[in-house]
């Protein structure tokens, strides 16, 4: 664990030294989980937005695209449960007064029981070596079975008490667990109480008069309100899709684990409208089909596993999502959900409006059934980031930080970089410069040794460093190096677009 904390810290720092995430009003002393994205991490940023949304929208021909608002009629919020049911359980420790989510503290007991499974593997993979059965292993071992049992009864017992908002018992697990503030050491809790997390504000030119309306805290919401118009415009066939990026805002108490958990946030999210009783082979499908859209990028398998819901919200009757391994743990990355047809019947019912479908097939109307995914912007970008970030040491026994990060992500796809500031070779560097960069995002540098050049773009994740050298000049060939190899081949300039372009495409089909 403090392996990787260390590993946690040293990510954070890189991302701020290399201009990839600043905190907010940093001159100001900065705000507790706001973060800005800097010169290269607005630009990876945009570009695991543009991925995602060419994934949905141009590789799915019954999918579109929308932005909508984020100030919305407060009586949305009502109709979608948000103002009377968004709230997170909270609890207090007495000693250290500070303030946390009870259902963090007990999926951090869970997680430390894992913890204790996970062990008891390693220890038999290097007992048994190539003959380990892990899934025969978890299956038959005691002390497995006993900790996956006590999970089991946890999630359970959890569950059961968030149903029925039996705020006395959660509390009481939270005892039972022995579970200590991580800041004191002690037991010493609070009642838990629920805290509402939408930002309010009001609208208005009169304060007095104004009304009260909310920051969205999703997206969602947007596109069930505009459902029936891009039905209508669109002329869309069920079943079809409605695809938005955008900001949502949550008052979290606890923010934490740098940009995992903010206050503001990005989300890409789609909703895709089916026939009632189709919505579970739907669901079926989505979970696979993002789950490849995931690997698409290069990233080990192992990183990634389903976690199926066991307490379902009552909207829904079927909600997974999809864990990444961050340095802190397996946590949630993107949610799966069938939301049956709860929000469209709600808009019809709050606002008075049909929102039905008139399916042609089947004679008849009918509201639609909803499948969901929703991922995090951010919680993309600190998963791509996190598992990029590369400390290796290299033969002659010098060392190297390097974001391997997927070359269709990266912010800058290749550096030009003039030998030496003098016999032409700038002035070659810029013209091949002014050739590449309408095709591609580039970075041109000449100060410093070539080496620590090389060394800067390794830092933020650039595939390609482009040196223009003597040789140039004779026989219009250049220097490309590989950030992950490190190895250099001669090309003509004449090929260059060609080669970065075959290099960094895209990986979904």
């Amino acid at each position: 664990m403090a392996n990787n904390e260390e590993l946690f810290k040293k990510i954070t720092s890189h991302a701020k030294e290399y201009g990839f995430i600043f905190p907010s009003s940093e001159i100001y002393d900065g705000m507790a989980a706001v973060y800005d994205y800097g010169q290269w991490g607005v630009e990876l940023k945009n570009n695991i937005r543009s991925y995602w949304w060419k994934a949905m929208t141009q590789m799915h021909e019954n999918i579109v695209g929308i932005d909508t608002s984020i100030f919305m009629n407060p009586t949305i919020w009502k109709a979608s449960g948000h103002v009377d049911a968004f709230n997170d359980p909270l609890i207090d420790n007495k000693d250290s007064k500070k303030r946390y989510r009870a259902d963090v503290l007990i999926e951090d007991h869970i997680a430390k029981i894992e913890d204790k499974i996970n062990k008891e593997v390693e220890k038999a993979i290097k007992r048994f070596g190539e003959d380990f059965n892990k899934e025969q292993f978890c299956s038959t071992n005691p002390r497995v079975l006993e900790h996956s049992a006590k999970i089991r009864e946890i999630t359970a017992r959890y569950a059961t008490a968030m149903q029925n908002n039996d705020l006395a018992d959660i509390k009481q697990l939270i005892e039972d667990l022995e579970i200590v503030c991580p800041v004191s050491g002690t037991r010493n809790w609070t009642e838990v109480r629920q805290f509402n997390l939408m930002f309010s504000t009001k609208i208005g030119s009169v304060s007095d008069e104004a009304d009260v309306i909310y920051l969205r805290p999703e997206t969602a919401q947007g596109i069930f309100v505009n459902y029936l118009n891009v039905q209508k415009t669109g002329r869309m066939k069920i079943p079809f899709g409605i695809a938005q990026t955008g900001k949502a805002f949550r008052n979290e108490i606890v923010a934490r684990q740098f940009i995992f958990r903010m206050r503001e946030f990005e989300q890409m999210e789609m909703q895709f409208f089916v026939r009632p009783g189709e919505e579970l082979k739907w669901f079926s499908y989505w979970k696979q089909e993002r789950m490849r859209w995931h690997l698409s990028l290069g990233m080990s398998a192992s990183k990634y596993r389903f976690h199926d819901h066991e307490k379902l919200a009552h909207y829904a009757n079927a909600a997974t999502d999809i864990e990444f391994e961050f340095p802190f743990g397996f946590k949630e990355l993107e949610g799966i959900h069938s939301r049956t047809d709860f929000d469209l019947k709600r808009h019809q019912e709050f606002s008075g409006k049909k929102l039905q479908y008139f399916d042609p097939e089947l004679n008849d109307s009918y509201v639609p059934y909803v499948v969901e995914t929703s991922i995090g912007l951010d919680r993309m970008f600190l998963a791509i980031f996190a598992n990029s970030f590369t400390e290796e040491t290299l033969d002659d026994g010098s060392s190297r930080v390097v974001l391997r990060l997927p070359r269709v992500l990266a912010p800058v796809k290749a550096a030009i970089l003039p030998l030496v500031k003098k016999d032409g070779m700038p002035e070659k560097a810029r013209e091949i410069m002014n050739k590449l960069k309408y095709d591609f995002n580039l970075i041109y540098e000449e100060k410093d040794a070539i080496g620590k050049r090389y060394r800067r773009q390794d830092a933020i994740g650039t595939p390609y460093c482009i040196t223009i050298d003597s040789q140039t000049s004779e026989d219009d060939t250049v220097t490309v190096r590989e950030r992950d190899t490190m190895q250099q081949e001669r090309l003509p300039i004449a090929n260059l677009a060609s080669y970065i372009r075959e290099n960094i495409n895209p990986l979904i089909q």
